[in-house]
């Protein structure tokens, strides 16, 4: 039961997912959510019988035509839910329901709350180990926040918070890890609660180079949005590192590379200037 039952609104983004739908639909409905709680699918251009499923489970259903993207149907579903409370899941059987109460009970004292796919009971596939570890970090670092899940599919939200930021959250599978970084660089409280995660029903829509780049450059242009400084700042500092050894080294060598070693230099000043810049019109955006 949904602590003080509060309703909440679920959104499940699926295409092709006619061998998990409808087991998922059955444990949402199990957890009575209370009676103004609400589950919306978002059929994202399936051509299989996943939209005919979720209409027979007496369930909302909103279909897009042609299949345009994970986030882009989470968008589509948080504009369409009545509930401030916004709860995501997948369609394909990998995240436990079960544990949704939970992640509502911790909503009382933060904006999201996310289901952490940590531990030996969280079942991700090898191939997606390393890049998974990569990003983490990489978001980890740049964020200068601890981050256990970054682009969980389980997850509760507050829907005012979400659409502030709707202008740059993306199309595809990059929105989790979007928001997410969003919230942490705003201040807002995100809280993570372990979870298991099981092997998904059919076939998994990853590309795992392709998104591995995606969700690269998302948390690079994410992290410039909000905090530029952090980006600009080491490469600048970089480019003077790489001056100062230019000189010494050619200096030592008997013949100083005065033209490269002004060139770099200037180009640190440039980025760090670009950066400064790039900080002030983000913090007086804020104002």
């Amino acid at each position: 039961m949904n602590k003080k039952n509060k309703p909440v609104s679920v959104i499940i983004p699926a295409f092709n997912e006619e061998e998990g739908i409808e087991k998922v639909l059955a444990q949402l409905k199990s957890l009575n959510l209370g009676e103004k709680s609400e589950i919306i699918v978002v059929d994202d251009g399936s051509t299989d019988q996943t939209f005919r499923m979720a209409s027979i489970n007496g369930v909302k259903v909103i279909r897009h035509e042609q299949n345009i993207g994970y986030g882009a149907a989470l968008k589509t579903g948080i504009r369409h839910a009545r509930n401030e409370i916004i709860v995501i899941t997948d369609a394909d059987g990998s995240y436990p329901i079960k544990n949704i109460p939970i992640i509502l009970e911790g909503m009382e004292h933060a904006d999201m709350v996310v289901g952490a796919r940590v531990g030996k009971k969280a079942h991700i596939p090898f191939y997606r180990k390393p890049a998974k570890w990569f990003i983490n970090k990489l978001a980890n670092h740049l964020s200068g926040i601890k981050i256990p899940d970054l682009n969980s599919g389980l997850r509760a939200m507050r829907k005012e918070k979400i659409e502030r930021f709707f202008s740059i959250l993306p199309e595809r599978f990059s929105f989790t890890a979007t928001i997410t970084l969003a919230f942490l660089t705003n201040g807002y409280s995100v809280k993570y609660i372990p979870i298991e995660y099981y092997k998904r029903k059919g076939k998994s829509k990853i590309h795992p180079i392709k998104d591995t780049l995606n969700f690269i450059q998302l948390i690079i242009r994410t992290i410039m949005y909000f905090n530029p400084l952090k980006i600009f700042f080491p490469l600048s500092f970089a480019f003077f590192i790489a001056s100062a050894t230019v000189l010494i080294v050619s200096w030592l060598s008997g013949r100083v590379m005065d033209i490269t070693t002004i060139i770099l230099f200037v180009a640190g000043i440039q980025l760090l200037a670009i950066g400064m810049v790039a900080d002030l019109i983000d913090k007086r955006g804020r104002l």
